[in-house]
């Protein structure tokens, strides 16, 4: 294996994890609509992204052990420093825009979860003001004694 192989595989990292983030950005639009079918297909297609990165990751890891096969779990970092020439710029570039991409793609995930965080809240909000309330915050008949219960008990405690 060589380094190209490296950028090839990373190249096609950048380009699935940028496919990704538009989802994201397309999904906190269907979010903010409340578009629940729109939202199903979202999350397929993410899906298909996410196995897609997976299968690569594999691949990059692969090759990554096999162009630096001294180290054990070797990362991108790992790889650079046994690279040389053009092929050392564009992996050192890849991988910049790459974590660039990745780091848009977490801020964009953690919006949309804070988005369905909070519609989950309104409509647990909502469900509880339509649901009758099992408890009682006034005093009920059971525990507050009327006026003929008090009288008819007397004055004394004659059982002692």
């Amino acid at each position: 294996m060589s380094a190209q192989d490296l950028i090839i595989i990373m190249d096609k990292l950048l380009k699935i994890h940028t496919s990704l983030y538009e989802i994201a950005i397309k999904k906190t639009d269907v979010i903010k609509l409340n578009d629940m079918n729109s939202l199903n297909q979202i999350l397929k297609e993410e899906q298909s992204h996410i196995a897609a990165i997976r299968d690569l990751e594999r691949e990059r890891q692969r090759t990554v052990q096999l162009l630096c096969p001294i180290k054990n779990n070797p990362t991108i970092s790992d790889c650079i420093e046994y690279v040389v020439g053009t092929d050392k710029d564009e992996l050192i570039n890849i991988s910049n825009c790459l974590m660039e991409v990745v780091n848009k793609l977490k801020e964009a995930n953690d919006l949309n979860h804070q988005l369905l965080q909070h519609s989950l809240h309104f409509i647990n909000v909502s469900l509880n003001l339509l649901r009758p309330q099992s408890q009682s915050l006034n005093y009920s008949p059971s525990k507050v004694k009327t006026n003929a219960q008090v009288h008819s008990e007397g004055l004394f405690n004659t059982k002692a």
